[in-house]
């Protein structure tokens, strides 16, 4: 089982702080390529996470080639574009939430027990979520190159709107967490922990691994 370290007194709106913390938390790599015949191309890509008991604190570090944000709104089709995931399924429960961010902060946010049985999170929710692009928040086509950003996501235990949360401490929960971009130039799928799935599939909870936020 994973530990999310604990490491109180960080506010998320100090930058400064926030970057000296997650300096000093070990990176993880998002590099299982479940599906390499069909979808081979992979960028690099990473995470670092703990929390504060008030706040999840999860920072992505992405070098990729090709990178695009034409999703303009929140609760769309954030997956279409240079997106990275973080699916959390409190407990042994069936259901689970899926957070999903593209490179410049768009977010989709829903809990659901099946991949088709949604319900997303409200305006109110979505707000309280901080979420720190490095290239910007504006729209843009797609860009080849040595592109390079990172998203770090503040995310409230009110942000599991199914449940009654109001610390992280001490949870043990389920989770696995992505990156893709299904209308890139290059398509991908990649995964923390390993899928067995015929296509490229991430709402498959069974597929989660088990972590336990330090009390």
């Amino acid at each position: 089982m994973e530990l999310i370290p604990k490491i109180e007194g960080v506010d998320p709106h100090d930058a400064e702080a926030v970057d000296r913390v997650f300096a000093a938390v070990a990176a993880q790599p998002i590099a299982c390529c479940n599906w390499p015949e069909a979808y081979p191309y992979a960028p690099k890509v990473a995470f670092r996470i703990f929390h504060t008991g008030a706040w999840l604190m999860l920072r992505f570090e992405v070098e990729e080639r090709y990178t695009a944000a034409r999703v303009a709104e929140d609760n769309g089709r954030v997956w279409t574009d240079s997106c990275v995931e973080f699916f959390f399924a409190p407990g042994d429960e069936a259901g689970y939430y899926n957070f999903e961010t593209s490179c410049i902060g768009r977010m989709l946010v829903g809990y659901r027990r099946t991949h088709a049985d949604a319900v997303h999170a409200s305006e109110q929710i979505m707000r309280r979520i901080l979420r720190t692009p490095t290239i910007g928040s504006e729209p843009f086509d797609e860009r080849l190159g040595d592109n390079s950003w990172q998203m770090t996501l503040a995310i409230p235990p009110e942000a599991l709107f199914r449940h009654s949360v109001d610390d992280w401490s001490g949870m043990e929960a389920r989770m696995n967490l992505y990156k893709c971009g299904d209308e890139l130039s290059r398509p991908h799928f990649l995964s923390w922990r390993p899928i067995a799935a015929a296509k490229p599939n991430f709402h498959l909870p069974e597929f989660f691994g088990r972590v336990k936020f330090e009390q």
